[in-house]
């Protein structure tokens, strides 16, 4: 029988990217409040320390942050290696960074995919692989990447992104067969359209190359979801937050989508 399937963070350390907005910002709100010792990382220094001063410590939690840049993989590298390498552990890693711009494929530049692939892909390896060390001393580990309904069914005028999401996937399962027999899990979530500053642009762009005003675009998209609304990130933040816990211990290479139902396949 497995003992202690609690959904608390109390005493876990939590390594969480992209940190200071969206999605990310909840995700580090909603660990802080389910007692993790949460390290920020992002490449905004001053926002990182707003975000800080905004999280709950209710625990006496030990909250921190690092600077880096996912759009130079070396620098990722360098900092985190920096870090490990003055004893910082971590139970928990949440791969998380700006998704690529949009456009049809047929237009994209080979820099778009190289890009997206560095900060996707390059990145989500290099911390999961340096982080492994402490997780498998720790006989536990939870690594959760934030990626795109994509995955499972393609979004028009993202070609980019649905390439490197699906590239994203496919590292994650396999990462996954090979590192469950230390007790650690790798999981997706596919968040859909969730009111962030990304769909804000996205609707603004397609806005600007239709005849369309971003009030019609935005009501389109909702139309689309059984649930008649986009998500927020708390709601997100809550899915990612079981993922990470001891209760989900049994649950290791899904894609779980957080979409009020928009996907139309299973």
């Amino acid at each position: 029988m497995i003992d202690n399937l609690t959904t608390s963070l109390k005493g876990k350390n939590a390594l969480i990217c992209g940190s200071t907005a969206g999605i990310g910002k909840a995700v580090s709100k909603e660990f802080a409040q389910m007692g993790a010792n949460v390290t920020l990382f992002s490449r905004n220094e001053d926002k990182l320390k707003l975000v800080i001063e905004s999280m709950d410590c209710i625990n006496n939690q030990n909250h921190r942050f690092l600077v880096g840049d996912f759009n130079h993989p070396d620098n990722i590298q360098s900092v985190i290696n920096n870090d490990i390498s003055q004893g910082n552990t971590y139970h928990i890693l949440i791969n998380n960074s700006g998704g690529p711009e949009g456009g049809p494929i047929i237009e994209a530049k080979k820099s778009e995919f190289i890009e997206g692939f560095n900060r996707h892909l390059i990145c989500n390896h290099i911390l999961s692989t340096a982080l492994l060390s402490g997780m498998k001393s720790k006989k536990y580990g939870r690594i959760i990447n934030i990626i795109s309904t994509s995955v499972k069914q393609p979004i028009q005028g993202l070609g980019v992104s649905n390439t490197i999401r699906g590239a994203v996937a496919s590292w994650s399962k396999t990462f996954s067969f090979e590192v469950s027999k230390w007790g650690i899990t790798v999981n997706n979530i596919l968040p859909g359209f969730t009111d962030t500053g990304r769909l804000s642009s996205l609707i603004e762009s397609k806005a600007k190359s239709s005849n369309q005003t971003e009030t019609e675009i935005a009501n389109e998209m909702k139309n689309k979801i059984p649930a008649g609304r986009f998500g927020t990130p708390e709601e997100t933040a809550k899915a990612i937050a079981f993922l990470a816990s001891p209760a989900a211990g049994y649950i290791n290479g899904v894609n779980l989508a957080v979409d009020g139902g928009r996907l139309s396949c299973i």
